[in-house]
This record gives C-alpha cells, sequence and structure tokens, in this order.
C-alpha cells in the first residue's frame, strides 16, 4: 500500500486543518471541490498562481478545505475581493467559489459589473436552490411554488436564470452542468479558468438536507438521477419540440467570446500614460 501514489484530490487537500468538513451528507460540494482540484491538476498549473476566494454559505467553506491561496471573505463580496487581488496581480488565477444566494442576491450587483467588466475571472457558482447554511430560506434562483423556511406555502416569486443574467451583463464564457456530469464539469471548469475573461459556470447541486427534504426530492441518489434524467446538452435544444424541453435543466458552453478584458485595458492605460508623462 505504501507504493500506491496518493490520489489528486488527496494531495490538494489540508489536512492539518478544519477537517471534519462541515459539509452534510449527500451535499455536491464536495462533488464540486474534487473536480474543481482535477481541473487545476490536469492543467499543471503552480499553486502559488492560484487564489480561491469565496463569501458565505456551504459551498464559501471550499477555500477552507483546498491547499492553494484563499480568502474567505464577507457575504456577498467575493467578487469584488477577487477582482481586487486580479487587478494587483493580474498574472494570477482568480477562482471564485460562490452560492446561488450568496452571489446573486446580496452579492448580485458585483457579479453584474464584473460580467460587464470582462475581468479575468472564474466564478463557480453552486446553485442548490436555497440558503442551505442559514435554515433553507428562499434564494433568487428558488423554484416557483418550491417550499422553503421563509415560503412554507409555496414560493410565490418567480426564479430568474442566473447565467441569462451573466450573459445579460456581457460575460464571455458561461455554462451550466450539474453535480451528476463530474467529468463535463471538469471540463468547463479548465476551460473557464484558459479562458481570458470573465467566466461563470453555473453547477446544478443537490442540497438533500433541506432542500431535498423541504420539497419531498428524496435522498442524494434521487436528486442526483433527477439531474441526471431532467436536463439536456444545449447543443440539442434546437433539435427538440418545445415541450422536451420545458422545464429541463439545459447543460452545456452557453458563450464563448473573446473581448478586451478589463486588467489588460487598465495596464494598457497606465502604460499609455506614463509614456504621455515621460514625452513618449
Amino acid at each position: 500500500m505504501a507504493n500506491i501514489p496518493q490520489k489528486i484530490v488527496h494531495q490538494y487537500l489540508r489536512h492539518d486543518k478544519k477537517f471534519p468538513h462541515v459539509w452534510c451528507a449527500g451535499c455536491s460540494n464536495g462533488i464540486v471541490l474534487g473536480a474543481v482540484i482535477r481541473a487545476i491538476a490536469s492543467m499543471n498549473l503552480d499553486r502559488d498562481d492560484i487564489v480561491m476566494v469565496s463569501g458565505i454559505g456551504c459551498s464559501s467553506r471550499m477555500p477552507v478545505y483546498i491547499d492553494l491561496n484563499t480568502l474567505h471573505t464577507l457575504h456577498g463580496r467575493s467578487i469584488a475581493y477577487a477582482t481586487g487581488v486580479k487587478l494587483h496581480k493580474p498574472h494570477m488565477k482568480v477562482i471564485v467559489v460562490t452560492g446561488d444566494g450568496d452571489c446573486t442576491a446580496i452579492g448580485g450587483n458585483h457579479l453584474i459589473h464584473a460580467a460587464r467588466r470582462n475581468i479575468d475571472l472564474s466564478v463557480i457558482l453552486i446553485n442548490n436552490n436555497i440558503y442551505g447554511m442559514t435554515g433553507g430560506q428562499c434564494s433568487p434562483t428558488t423554484p416557483h411554488e418550491a417550499i422553503a423556511t421563509t415560503a412554507p406555502y409555496g414560493n410565490i416569486e418567480p426564479e430568474f436564470n442566473v447565467c441569462d443574467l451573466a450573459m445579460g451583463a456581457g460575460a464571455t464564457f458561461v455554462a451550466r452542468t450539474t453535480a451528476f456530469h463530474v467529468q463535463e464539469m471538469q471540463n468547463y471548469f479548465q476551460a473557464a479558468i484558459e479562458h481570458p475573461g470573465f467566466s461563470l459556470i453555473e453547477v446544478v447541486s443537490a442540497c438533500p438536507v433541506i432542500y431535498g427534504r423541504l420539497n419531498k426530492k428524496g435522498g442524494a441518489p434521487q436528486m442526483m438521477k433527477e439531474f441526471r434524467d431532467n436536463s439536456i446538452p444545449f447543443t440539442a435544444v434546437d433539435k427538440l419540440p418545445p415541450e422536451k424541453v420545458q422545464g429541463k435543466i439545459i447543460r452545456g458552453i452557453l458563450r464563448k467570446d473573446i473581448k478586451p478584458e478589463y486588467c489588460n485595458a487598465y495596464a494598457e492605460l497606465v502604460s499609455r500614460l506614463a509614456n504621455k508623462e515621460d514625452g513618449k
């Protein structure tokens, strides 16, 4: 056994800190963490050149467990902190891990404007459709008529589409997958990290202990089976009749454009003004 090399995921964890973790049994956050690690490892990136930033929430505990440069910041402010890191150290790969409440409610303004500016951040939004850590309140992505502790008779608000929001704000790389589609998730993470601009990857994930229990979704296996059976690739949408698409999770790379990146434009502005002062 001593000659068997350690698994990649094991090599990237902080074993002397914060274990056992706080995530509930069946939570998708561990699946996402494993995919992030494998994506980073497959790219042969130097850990010193990576920063992972998070705010507050179940998924935002992730930087505590991974052995990279990390920031565990204020609720809804992870993208603001990440922007500061990227402007100061533009050569670094900056990954933001956030949840649907953290990023689209209190942090929605930062999401919109980071996408608009096309700042080179990779935002991994783990969407479990609820505020899991604080008791099961509705989030902006809680489905219409779903049950939450703040909507015991059903949510009367319409949910919004996170990927549509990001694309409308100007994000140049947008993708969606589910916690069931692990290899797809890993591929999207790698593509997002490599992309020279703002990236958003929405991972539809399972919260069986709160969301699943309140909405009678069953345990984690049943929720994962639903992700498998109730999702379709983006490339298949135009080939299917509308009734086969209605209510489905649309997976895939929804946008991939190359446009001027904010930090590069900022550096060019500084250089141009410096040259002007020098009389060049």
